[in-house]
């Protein structure tokens, strides 16, 4: 009987090896193919063509970007009240993470049950019973207007005047900063003690210390959560929808880019032009990453760099 040599069985090994890791990876291969890559290239051709649903897509080349960019005032409004929820709702969310980190990092009692406690806002912060719960709290008969009641205050109805509205999904945004919170914490039990030792030798506060040693030993920390949750923001939908029944109103006051998406392509059927404002969504987060990272070189620092 012939032997093989050990090189041929290492490669049969390896081979077997191989077609049962792609035999278990064969369902997220398929349901990548034909659920998400297949829709995303068929949504990028609708989004040349006047589709409504009922009749087949007819080819209209550039006529859905050029109504969204110069003949809809409506979209330009979705644009303007996403980028204002965008540059409100991420620094606030981020700022006060990282003070309840640097809070809970002091080694205070029951660390797991304040950790638990902060965090499960961030695990119902997408779910239609929060955002009607918002509702209900900044509503005219709403909690904040009996508190405020309190102090002889009379309080307008917070979500259906167009000035105050898009604060209050603002400040529901702020309330879900469990997850950027996690993440701060875990950074923060990463930074040497040692550092902190030798502020104090030389004289040191508490203040100088965080901005002199946390602060940068953190940026890569503050960086992962600035993109994760500016892009999330972007995105932001279920709370728009809830608050103002769908209709991003007070006088669009919450219009957000993905209630105005919705609105077009399942309200009014117009997949293409629902399609082409899905790509430039897509091009407004890549550019703004993409930004984020060529800024990152001048604020943040890692540990490797001299």
């Amino acid at each position: 009987m012939r032997r093989r040599s050990p090189g041929s069985r290492g490669v049969g090994s390896t081979a077997e090896q191989n077609g049962a890791a792609y035999l278990f990876l064969a369902p997220w291969i398929v349901g990548a193919l034909c659920l998400t890559l297949g829709p995303i290239l068929a949504s990028l051709y609708l989004s040349f063509t006047s589709y409504d649903l009922f009749n087949p897509p007819v080819w209209a080349g550039l006529h859905n970007y050029e109504r969204l960019l110069f003949e809809d005032p409506r979209y330009l409004q979705a644009v303007k009240v996403t980028f204002h929820y965008v540059f409100l709702s991420v620094p606030m969310k981020l700022a006060f993470a990282l003070a309840v980190a640097v809070m809970l990092n002091r080694g205070i009692r029951f660390l797991g049950l304040y950790r638990g406690l902060y965090y499960l806002p961030s695990l119902l912060g997408g779910s239609v019973a929060v955002a009607i719960m918002w509702r209900q709290i900044f509503s005219y008969d709403g909690l904040i207007n009996h508190i405020l009641l309190w102090f002889d205050i009379d309080g307008p109805s917070w979500i259906s005047n167009p000035d105050t509205a898009l604060y209050t999904l603002v400040s529901l945004a702020v309330w879900q900063f469990g997850s950027p919170m996690i993440i701060f914490l875990a950074g923060l039990k990463q930074i040497p003690q040692d550092l902190y030792d030798a502020a104090s030798v030389d004289g040191a506060g508490p203040v100088t210390k965080f901005f002199r040693i946390t602060l940068p030993l953190l940026t890569p920390i503050i960086f992962f959560n600035f993109v994760m949750q500016m892009i999330g923001a972007f995105q932001a939908f279920t709370p728009s929808f809830i608050i103002s029944n769908g209709t991003g109103g007070p006088a669009d006051s919450t219009l957000f880019y993905t209630l105005y998406l919705y609105e077009q392509g399942f309200t009014n059927f117009q997949m293409g032009y629902a399609s082409a404002m899905a790509w430039i969504l897509v091009g407004i987060i890549a550019t703004a990453t993409a930004v984020a990272f060529l800024s990152a070189r001048f604020w943040v620092h890692y540990g490797d760099e001299r």
